[in-house]
């Protein structure tokens, strides 16, 4: 597993790199070698967050963590991590390793508590690729948002799923007039 990290706004120690690549490290055993992690250091006000977006065969894992200290926000996310790969298991087994959930100790699999997030207002541009709801509701679930664009694969338009306040989901299908 390749580790890249990267500090916003702040310069990351030579230490801490080696701790975090050394934390993240530990996930290896649910990815191929040629996996890709990708942690975002940053601090803003008191609080120090740190963002892990994993890319492997077109599946986005992505945990965020914001606590007092990196330390904390590194091992917090990390267990974000572990949980969603654990409730997403069953899907993701065909895309990860073999041998990925033969272990019955694991790192990182402490319940936690969740926090607030605060508010981010930011424009994204991605990649729309064609895929079925189910792809994209797990895709909505692994990247923990409240809402997922994709492009449908049977109808070859642009739909929007999305959490809704009873819990359930929501799916959004263009009809053009």
């Amino acid at each position: 597993m390749r580790v890249i990290i990267t500090g916003k706004g702040m310069d990351v120690s030579d230490y801490l790199k080696e701790m975090v690549t050394k934390k993240v490290s530990k996930l290896q055993r649910y990815f191929k070698p040629d996996t890709e992690a990708h942690v975002t250091m940053s601090i803003q006000k008191a609080r120090h967050i740190v963002e892990v977006t994993v890319l492997f065969h077109g599946v986005v894992l992505r945990g965020e963590e914001a606590s007092g200290d990196m330390y904390s926000s590194v091992d917090g996310v990390l267990r974000k991590l572990e949980k969603q790969i654990h409730k997403h298991r069953t899907a993701l087994k065909r895309r990860l390793h073999e041998s990925a959930f033969d272990q019955n100790a694991y790192e990182y699999h402490d319940e936690i508590e969740e926090e607030a997030m605060p508010e981010i207002v930011r424009t994204k541009r991605f990649l729309v690729k064609p895929m079925d709801v189910a792809e994209a509701r797990m895709q909505l679930e692994l990247l923990g948002h409240q809402f997922f664009v994709f492009r449908n694969a049977q109808s070859d338009q642009v739909n929007v799923l999305y959490k809704r306040d009873d819990g359930d989901l929501g799916l959004i299908e263009p009809d053009y007039a």
